[in-house]
């Protein structure tokens, strides 16, 4: 499986696996009509903008037989102003289709995310990811991510959920 750089082309399918991804993995934690209020085409429009925007994030995708999208990862600088943006990155979103998950595309398009950051000079990794998403917080721990002790609460679809930071040193 090629893992590429994202083009604007690629909007509708990144929105495709956003929605599904979320439906599927937040299912427990978010109400379902919320979820169903999901709507591809808005998600599409909306990554489409952040795709051609001239200092949008790198969009990294992972096509399936065919060409359609399975997963794909957003990475940029870190945006708050606590660190250095310089040197250290987010991992802003990784997804894959729920039909992708257990066959190792989410752990080929992390290392993937992981290589492109170092090829931008980046040192440091974080993410966000909802406390009670035990298997996206297990995917991460397996992945060499630790939770850094940082909280944050989100609302969500109605619903106030703690995100957990966890970060990663990245191998040079």
């Amino acid at each position: 499986m090629t893992i590429r750089e994202a083009s604007p082309e690629d909007a509708a399918g990144i929105a495709a696996v956003h929605v599904g991804s979320w439906r599927a993995a937040y299912a427990a934690l978010l109400p379902p009509e919320f979820l169903d209020s999901l709507d591809v085409t808005e998600r599409a429009a909306w990554w489409e903008a952040r795709l051609r925007a001239p200092d949008g994030p790198t969009i990294l995708v992972a096509p399936g037989p065919g060409g359609r999208l399975l997963g794909f990862s957003c990475l940029r600088p870190w945006p708050d102003g606590d660190l250095d943006p310089a040197t250290t990155a987010e991992l802003a979103a990784l997804y894959t289709l729920p039909e992708a998950w257990g066959t190792g595309l989410g752990r080929r398009l992390a290392e993937a995310s992981v290589e492109r950051l170092l090829d931008d000079g980046f040192r440091t990794a974080l993410l966000w990811v909802f406390a009670g998403n035990e298997r996206a917080r297990r995917f991460y721990e397996t992945a060499g991510w630790r939770a850094d002790g940082v909280v944050a609460r989100e609302e969500t679809g109605g619903v106030l959920l703690d995100e957990l930071r966890y970060g990663r040193h990245l191998s040079g």
